[in-house]
């Protein structure tokens, strides 16, 4: 099984290329964002949780987002493997992530990370809050607080896939397809 944590900044483009990375590889895209929509359409205790921390441009806490992903898991059938998208985004995630996995004998088989500069992340945001809208992409002092809660409490989770030797760095910069081709080039490996 493929299972790959697509990682990078808000606004980095993981939506975009996880749909294609899907098309081509048959993964199932696990998105916490499509997580929370779910939860919030329904109207979970989980759902409303969430949306308060959303609102304010922060990350929602490990314990809710732990439980939402291994609802996901645990109910999946018949894939090829994951494509974890916006998921993990602290060093306790990763840790639960890998427990969740091992329990089906699963493991991450990359992280491929999108890097883009600050500068672009910001004119991507609020351009995608122009039709998107997300109120977390329309105000920017939380679309500041967005990349500086991402700098302080989601970065350190590429060290944590570095130190298991399953880190590669994406140039997110580009066309669309440019950078799904250098996605691509990297997912041979794993064939």
């Amino acid at each position: 099984m493929l299972n790959i944590v697509l990682f990078g900044p808000p606004g980095a483009g993981k939506g975009t290329q996880s749909e294609l990375i899907v098309k081509q590889h048959g993964l199932l895209h696990l998105s916490t964002g499509e997580l929370f929509r779910k939860h919030l359409g329904e109207g979970t205790d989980l759902g409303k949780l969430a949306q308060g921390y959303m609102d304010q441009g922060n990350l929602v806490p490990d314990a809710v987002v732990i439980k939402m992903v291994e609802d996901r898991i645990a109910t999946a059938s018949k894939v090829n493997g994951f494509i974890f998208d916006g998921f993990p985004r602290t060093v306790n995630q990763a840790l639960a992530l890998d427990q969740m996995l091992l329990t089906h004998d699963l493991s991450i088989t990359s992280m491929l990370s999108l890097e883009v500069e600050a500068s672009e992340l910001r004119l991507r945001l609020r351009e995608r809050g122009k039709t998107s809208g997300r109120k977390d992409d329309q105000d920017n002092i939380k679309i500041e607080n967005r990349i500086k809660v991402y700098n302080e409490e989601t970065r350190p989770v590429a060290d944590y896939y570095k130190d298991q030797n399953k880190y590669t760095s994406i140039k997110g910069v580009g066309s669309v397809a440019s950078i799904f081709q250098l996605i691509t080039h990297e997912l041979e490996a794993f064939k």
